[in-house]
């Protein structure tokens, strides 16, 4: 049902009612704005004041009439004593609950008005009561334990569109993101974090270190085994060029098949000696390698010039528009790969990404023991944001209560529970008048 707020009398909700202690606010009028959800429940308390209302009266009715003709008519004496107590519990409950939101009659008598009076420590109060009730760290891990979030989780992951969604809501934040974040800005801290931790350390110290662990491992070996096998191959394959080599540095007057000999036996001995290294991995060439490699580890954190020269290729290979560039190109790869993912659905990444989401949330379905730590981190974690937090949490109900107009306070909760506190005017006008009627018989029976 539909209404307008123009149905709800002016001594209803949409009235001005004074706060005590509390002049109107200037060019404010206290009206709520009711949403349709509002107006409803306006109606019915419009509908429940009327029968309240129309109780009353018709008590009132009964006993002028019963008062009347009493005399005449006995009996009468027993409708008028039901009548009169049921005006008398009809007003005492009206006056009871219309002194929780207002003035009776706009008159200021004390502890009446209530809510208007006191919103601030009723909203201190209801603060306090759910900071103390419902946000402590035992409540809510014992709560999040019985919903076992982890298991729930990992059967909506894994179910059809549960990957989907998430990927779709990513997607949307990272197109988000990108449209806010500024190029220029996002490069400029990726260059400072590059210049903060690539360029402004020394490189030769830790490239040392690095390099020393390397080399007392042996793990160097396997490079230089590549690089001999390689000039084997070579040697193998440039029969003729090591000639050519021999027969270019010998002098003009050298007979040709002179050049010829000597050409062959220089490339028989190179043979031999690249065999010989490629064969024994203890022989002096590779020795040799080990302890040059093995001082130069040490030079790169021990020796000044070294460290400098270091230092001077470092400056050589990343100066400063090396480094630009490496930024820009750096956030314009992960941009365009990035957008490109979350707009394309069947795209790799997108299908890597959603095909990990599956897998994970199968994981949290099937693996009692994953599903627990998951569950035990939530746990923690909301208690550890309750612990912290609780008081700025529960802060929030005193703070906007405290924000609220007195009036509007007033309004907004009879509203919410104005409907059900009219069934006390009603069952005070059925009670009083039992009561009178009850009263007045065992009264009559003693003293009549």
């Amino acid at each position: 049902m539909q209404v307008n707020s123009e149905q709800i009398p002016a001594e209803d909700l949409t009235k001005p009612t004074p706060a005590a202690g509390s002049a109107p606010a200037r060019g404010r009028s206290a009206v709520v704005e009711l949403s349709a959800g509002d107006l409803e429940k306006a109606a019915a308390l419009l509908r429940m004041k009327r029968l309240a209302l129309a109780l009353l009266i018709a008590m009132a009715v009964i006993f002028t009439v019963a008062f009347a003709f009493q005399k005449q008519y006995p009996w009468l004496e027993y409708v008028r004593a039901a009548a009169e107590g049921g005006m008398v519990g009809a007003l005492a409950d009206w006056f009871a609950v219309t002194a929780l939101f207002k003035y009776p009659m706009g008159l200021k008598i004390p502890h009446t008005a209530i809510i208007p009076r006191r919103k601030d420590q009723i909203g201190e109060s209801l603060s306090d009561f759910v900071e103390s009730n419902f946000l402590s760290q035992e409540v809510v891990q014992e709560k999040l334990a019985s919903i076992d979030i982890a298991r729930k989780a990992g059967t909506w992951l894994s179910a059809p569109g549960g990957a989907e969604r998430v990927a779709k809501e990513g997607g949307a934040v990272i197109r988000g993101a990108f449209t806010v974040l500024n190029d220029d800005d996002v490069q400029a801290v990726i260059e400072g974090m590059v210049r903060k931790h690539l360029l402004t350390p020394p490189w030769g110290p830790p490239v040392g270190r690095m390099a020393e662990r390397i080399f007392a491992d042996g793990h160097h070996h396997t490079l230089v085994d590549l690089l001999v096998d390689r000039a084997a191959d070579w040697v193998d394959a440039n029969h003729a060029t090591v000639n050519r080599l021999v027969s270019d540095r010998s002098p003009l007057w050298v007979p040709t098949f002179v050049d010829g000999l000597v050409g062959d036996r220089v490339y028989v001995e190179l043979a031999k000696f690249v065999r010989a290294v490629q064969a024994d991995q203890n022989h002096q060439v590779r020795q040799s390698i080990d302890a040059y490699l093995a001082d130069l580890a040490q030079d790169l954190q021990h020796d000044p010039a070294m460290i400098e020269r270091a230092e001077s290729i470092k400056a050589q290979i990343l100066g400063d528009p090396e480094v630009r560039e490496l930024a820009s190109r750096t956030w314009g790869t992960v941009k365009t790969a990035l957008l490109n993912a979350v707009d394309d659905p069947d795209s790799e990444l997108s299908q890597r990404f959603k095909s990990a989401v599956r897998d994970f949330g199968n994981r949290l379905v099937n693996d009692d023991e994953l599903a627990g730590k998951v569950n035990t981190w939530i746990g923690d974690a909301a208690g550890y944001l309750v612990n912290t937090y609780r008081s700025d949490i529960a802060g929030v109900i005193s703070d906007t209560v405290a924000r609220w107009d007195a009036e509007e306070t007033s309004q907004k909760i009879e509203l919410q529970v104005g409907k059900d506190l009219q069934y006390i005017r009603i069952n005070g006008t059925v009670v009083g008048a039992l009561a009178g009627l009850a009263i007045f018989t065992v009264a009559h029976l003693l003293f009549g």
